[in-house]
């Protein structure tokens, strides 16, 4: 009955506009899930939001993240899973595009309608082309992309919280070019700016200052002895961990598979959930 009369519906922007308000003071963690699984579990222990994480996704299927080389999840393949996360849990669910899944403005409005129709409550869009020739797309065809972006989203009239990424610190570039164009996306139309590869004090205290619109970092990437009170204090809006909890827990796969390959022992199983807690977790 709630499907026919459009609860669900109404629901997701309810959702959607509790997560734009997230973004508007204050600084919140938006840990990043894989699959309906794993999203369960971030939204049990209390987050008020989750994103995807585009590596997490691609390892669970047995593939390589976007990066150089052009292996890259297709689009389809991509939002089906953001659809499935969104109507796993109930909290707001923020998507991992990556580039957009295509370089014209058009692919990108395409990529935002799918997202938005998937469920989601905001997603970002980065400069990276996966081209070690021209690793960034061009700093006027990506603010093009991110103006695209922003028209289906207004047309949609849906609360959504767009976020324009730029990896210039994780292609070698300077920091004055991250915030350059972190401003232009945010001109262009971009809710939040996102520049992953910042990870001490200095220099997210640098983009915090000189980028005009709410910041998004990203934790995990390294060691950082930075903490949420730290990014708090520096004024950072939003943290993320993108792939990194998926890979700390690849890391105890290998682990275990190693154990059981090389010893034939079973030591790793001494700290699994029990099957009546997961069951419990799952269940609504």
């Amino acid at each position: 009955m709630a499907d026919r009369l459009g609860g669900v519906d109404i629901e997701r922007r309810e959702l959607a506009a509790r997560f734009v308000g997230l973004h508007r003071e204050g600084c919140f963690l938006l840990p990043n899930a894989w699959d309906a699984g794993s999203a369960r579990v971030l939204e049990s222990a209390g987050f008020p939001a989750v994103a995807t994480t585009s590596a997490g996704v691609a390892f669970s299927l047995g593939r390589p993240d976007h990066d150089y080389g052009g292996d890259q999840v297709d689009r389809a393949t991509m939002t089906g899973r953001i659809r499935e996360i969104a109507a796993g849990v109930r909290i707001p669910v923020s998507a991992d595009l990556e580039d957009g899944f295509g370089e014209s403005p058009e692919t990108v409005a395409e990529t935002i309608s799918m997202t938005l129709a998937a469920g989601a409550a905001g997603g970002n869009i980065e400069d990276f082309t996966g081209d070690r020739s021209r690793p960034l797309y061009d700093p006027e065809l990506a603010a093009d992309r991110m103006r695209a972006a922003r028209e289906v989203v207004d047309a949609a009239g849906e609360p959504f919280v767009l976020v324009g990424r730029t990896d210039v610190l994780l292609t070698g570039g300077p920091l004055d070019e991250a915030v350059r164009r972190a401003n232009a996306y945010l001109a262009a139309g971009a809710d939040c700016a996102f520049v992953p590869g910042a990870a001490d004090a200095e220099t997210i205290g640098t983009l915090v200052k000189e980028i005009d619109g709410p910041l998004n970092v990203v934790m995990g990437l390294t060691g950082s002895a930075l903490s949420l009170a730290g990014l708090r204090e520096l004024g950072v809006r939003r943290v993320t961990v993108g792939g990194s909890i998926a890979r700390a827990m690849y890391a105890r796969l290998l682990d275990a598979a190693r154990e059981l390959a090389e010893r034939g022992t079973f030591s790793y199983a001494e700290d699994q959930i029990s099957q009546t807690d997961l069951n419990a977790l799952f269940r609504r």
